[in-house]
C-alpha cells in the first residue's frame, strides 16, 4: 500500500537562498530532528545534481539505519527529487518544490512512500510510522522558520 505526506510552508527569505540552503545535503541534519541522531556519511558533493547519491546514518526508536538516496531530478531554484535506493522503506520518493511568492518562498514537500512486510507494514503505519513522520515534518517546519527568520542559513554555507 502506498502512502503520501503533503506540507507546504512559506518562508521569509528569496527563493535563491531557501533553494541554495535546501539542496546542501549537509544542511540537512539542521532540519531532522535530534531524536534521529541523522547525519550525512560522506563528504558533500561539490555541486548537487540529477543522480547525485547521499548516503545518511539514523536512529528509528534507537535501531541504527542507513539510507541511500538518488537526486532523480534536478531543476535549479525550482525542485529536486530524492529516491530512496536502500533504507527502511520499500519505496520512497520526495519532492521538495519551491515557488518565489510576494512573501518570501513558499515550500512545499510531497512524499510518497511504501512499508515492507504487506499487512504488518500496514500495521506499523497506522501504529507508529504515520505519527512519526508527521512529528519529523513538524519539526522540519519549525526547524525552517527558525533558520530562515534568523538568517542561520547565511552561515552555514
Amino acid at each position: 500500500m502506498s502512502y503520501t505526506i503533503e506540507r507546504e510552508q512559506l518562508v521569509r527569505a528569496p527563493l535563491q537562498e531557501v533553494f541554495a540552503f535546501f539542496s546542501r545535503a549537509r544542511n540537512l541534519e539542521a532540519l531532522t530532528p535530534p531524536w534521529l541522531r541523522f547525519s550525512v556519511l560522506e563528504p558533500e558533493p561539490e555541486q548537487m545534481r540529477t543522480g547525485t547519491l547521499i548516503a545518511y546514518r539514523l536512529r528509528v526508536h534507537g535501531v541504527p539505519l542507513r539510507w541511500v538516496s538518488r537526486i532523480e531530478e534536478w531543476q535549479p531554484q525550482r525542485r529536486f527529487v530524492d529516491l530512496q535506493l536502500r533504507g527502511p522503506y520499500r519505496f520512497w520518493r520526495h519532492t521538495h518544490q519551491f515557488t518565489a511568492v510576494a512573501e518570501g518562498t513558499m515550500i512545499s514537500d510531497s512524499v510518497v512512500y511504501e512499508l515492507p512486510l504487506g499487512p504488518l507494514g500496514s500495521l506499523a503505519h497506522a501504529l507508529i510510522v504515520r505519527r512519526d513522520l508527521e512529528r519529523v515534518f513538524d519539526y522540519r517546519r519549525l526547524a525552517a522558520e527558525r533558520i530562515f527568520a534568523g538568517g542561520a542559513h547565511r552561515r552555514s554555507r
